[in-house]
């Protein structure tokens, strides 16, 4: 039997981590779980992201895509999602909450225009536009939601199922 998330954060090495994203972790693991997403049961190192971090995948999928982070940093977690064509999902973003349209907005991330451009071109930039404002995000640090809480949980959920909507079996 696998060790749940909650079991894991239990050990003595996350005792950095709050009692309130502790919370927060379990409660969008569960909801994820739900929705067909997990993190394989192990919780890795953060690299220069945080101290460890969790990977959510589709459960039981072939490709290994990743659909969100959950990064575990000395000052509080942050969640990660992974998202793509923002334009198509525009009516959504603009109708979010301040604090999920803000990770599409705000300058956390802003495209530099880096030496990653190749003849005009950079394949880790994210382009879109919100509200009629053009804006250009660096795909390295991109809809980064930080100090995220167990009450905003159904937000960040409603975002997630906006671009992975669940597919319905033909059965």
């Amino acid at each position: 039997m696998e060790t749940t998330l909650k079991e894991l954060l239990k050990e003595t090495r996350f005792d950095f981590v709050s009692g309130a994203d502790k919370e927060f972790m379990v409660g969008l693991d569960d909801e994820l779980a739900r929705l067909g997403y997990d993190f394989g049961g192990k919780i890795g190192d953060g690299y220069c992201w945080g101290r460890y971090m969790l990977i959510y995948r589709k459960t039981g999928a072939k490709s290994q895509n990743v659909y969100a982070r959950v990064y575990l940093r000395e000052q509080g977690v942050a969640l990660r999602l992974f998202l793509n064509d923002i334009d198509r999902h525009r009516p959504f973003i603009e109708q979010a909450p301040r604090h999920v349209k803000d990770a599409f907005t705000d300058e956390f991330g802003r495209c530099e225009h880096c030496h990653n451009e190749k003849d005009g071109k950079c394949r880790f930039r994210k382009a879109y536009t919100i509200d009629g404002s053009f804006i250009e995000k660096c795909n390295g640090y991109t809809f980064e939601f930080r100090a995220p809480a167990v009450s905003r949980l159904p937000d960040y959920l409603s975002l997630f199922a906006e671009f992975n909507p669940v597919k319905k079996s033909l059965s």
